[in-house]
């Protein structure tokens, strides 16, 4: 609910348990959080402290994910290509999101510009 209101993604879908213009059972969560969720344990786990930019993103949502789902990502490394710049590269990943049940929900590549380790 913090991130539908403070979004404003004040949509009756995602609040009302039980809509009655839903088209699926249960309460769909806005796909923006689907992937703030997956960026979040990304930026914790792997690019800590090196990641300087999101360059670009691509993203295709799949399925909905719903309140009681539990999702997490697949991070495919496409391509790593420094830049002119000391000690960074703009690093190319596919990130497949599945839930519980091992259904894709979410696709998306993204395009970062990243810091190396120091030299």
């Amino acid at each position: 609910m913090n991130f539908i209101s403070c979004t404003g993604m004040l949509e009756a879908i995602f609040i009302e348990d039980g809509f009655e213009g839903a088209a699926m059972a249960g309460r769909p969560v806005p796909g923006a959080l689907t992937y703030t969720l997956i960026e979040g344990f990304i930026l914790q786990s792997m690019i800590q402290g090196t990641g300087l930019a999101m360059l670009e993103l691509t993203q295709k949502i799949l399925r909905p994910v719903t309140v009681g789902d539990t999702i997490h990502g697949v991070i495919t490394v496409k391509s790593v290509r420094p830049t002119s710049s000391k000690n960074r590269a703009v690093v190319v990943s596919d990130i497949e999101v599945l839930n519980q049940n091992g259904d894709t929900v979410m696709t998306y590549t993204a395009t970062r510009l990243l810091a190396g380790r120091p030299q």
